[in-house]
């Protein structure tokens, strides 16, 4: 029988590892933290993304749309909250509709089913509070609780014969005799690298390029006080920036009913640095040393001086969020866990914006797994499964 290791308890690493273990292959997962889901997939917005954003024929449109019909049937088999609660993408004036509209041109690509264009009355009656000249109205985007699917994924894994190792820090990989050897104490004839926030390091350790380089970006959050979560019935959302992955300042209700709104996109000081306070020297050299973040930086400091100082403020903050929820007052925020965003950059400065999956040998790396990663876990799965079995 076929031995494959699979490095990474988050969503993506479960997901892959469910799936091998479903073909017949002994499938062992090994994971850092002493739990499942503590980075990424547990820092989650919870929304499960129809595809509104993404390149027609890239990765990410593909595998979002397989995927999403694959969560939604899965959270019902397992019996998982899964809410089709709906978003609109709020264009707040007439110079964001030309880039709504090519929001709608991907999305319709995509096969996005339900999509609406709505004039401003249209958006008042789908979100009562929100304000905006038009906007692109996708029902059946979703809230999901992610941590509660990954370790669903885990308990497949191990049902079907396979083992989850916790504690487990993967520190050297090398080959002998066709096998692949992880700290000199497990070998396996496959190896699949879903390390998220430490996926290039892992992937270096089996002899992959040093790019794309994680550079990690903390998003930070607030939530709506209890009180007026009725300002928001389902996902809120801006226009985003097209020169960047991330999508703005947003409102995201959660399956427990709170509303988060957020995140900004702030450089993070340590690659699990969740607070402002977080600094790991070694992350910072690592990334100030990367000529594609350097080239980044000289880009695009502008705008990153303005999310450091959208997050230290928390009028500035609410004042982007006003700007398309025009009675939300500062009052009505307080603070809420952030997420840190394992973001590949290219040597030229390029933020890595589809999902990169590679194959060395026996190994196959995920390189590059932002959002809608969740979202997609069950299709990205598939796919990396398809190369890991491929002879």
């Amino acid at each position: 029988m076929t031995s494959i290791g699979v490095v990474g308890g988050g969503i993506i690493g479960l997901a892959t590892a469910r799936r091998l273990a479903a073909s017949g292959t002994r499938v062992t997962v090994l994971e850092k933290e002493d739990r499942l889901a503590a980075h990424q997939t547990g820092h989650n917005s919870g929304v499960a993304h129809a595809g509104l954003y993404y390149a027609p024929g890239s990765l990410k449109a593909t595998l979002c749309r397989r995927g999403i019909g694959l969560l939604k049937e899965y959270c019902a088999e397992r019996g998982l909250p899964y809410v089709e609660c709906g978003k609109v993408v709020v264009a707040r004036h007439a110079g964001e509709v030309s880039r709504l509209r090519e929001i709608r041109r991907r999305a319709t690509a995509n096969g996005v089913p339900g999509l609406r264009w709505l004039d401003a009355a249209g958006l008042r009656e789908v979100e009562p509070h929100a304000a905006g000249v038009a906007a692109l109205h996708s029902p059946h985007t979703a809230i999901v609780d992610f941590p509660a699917v990954a370790r669903a994924f885990a308990e497949d894994v191990t049902e079907a014969g396979g083992t989850v190792r916790l504690g487990f820090e993967v520190t050297r990989i090398r080959r002998s005799g066709g096998r692949v050897v992880v700290n000199e104490e497990l070998a396996f004839d496959r190896l699949v690298v879903c390390a998220g926030l430490q996926s290039d390091r892992v992937a270096r350790l089996a002899g992959d390029d040093p790019a794309p380089a994680i550079v990690p970006f903390r998003g930070e959050y607030y939530r709506l006080a209890p009180h007026r979560t009725d300002l928001v019935r389902g996902l809120i959302y801006p226009v985003p920036d097209p020169r960047y992955p991330f999508l703005g300042v947003h409102f995201t209700r959660r399956v427990d009913g709170g509303v988060d709104v957020g995140p900004n996109a702030v450089l993070a000081l340590a690659r699990e640095g969740y607070r402002r306070r977080d600094l790991h020297p070694a992350d910072v050299w690592e990334t100030l040393r990367w000529p594609g973040f350097r080239r980044l930086a000289r880009r695009h400091w502008r705008t990153g001086l303005r999310e450091m100082y959208g997050s230290a403020v928390k009028r500035a903050f609410a004042a982007e969020a006003r700007s398309f929820v025009p009675e939300l007052r500062v009052a009505d925020l307080v603070p809420a866990p952030a997420g840190v965003r394992a973001q590949a950059v290219d040597p030229d400065g390029s933020l890595v914006d589809d999902f990169r999956i590679g194959r060395l040998g026996p190994v196959v790396t995920v390189r590059n797994a932002p959002s809608p990663a969740a979202t997609s876990s069950l299709a990205i799965a598939e796919h990396v499964a398809a190369q890991v079995l491929a002879d």
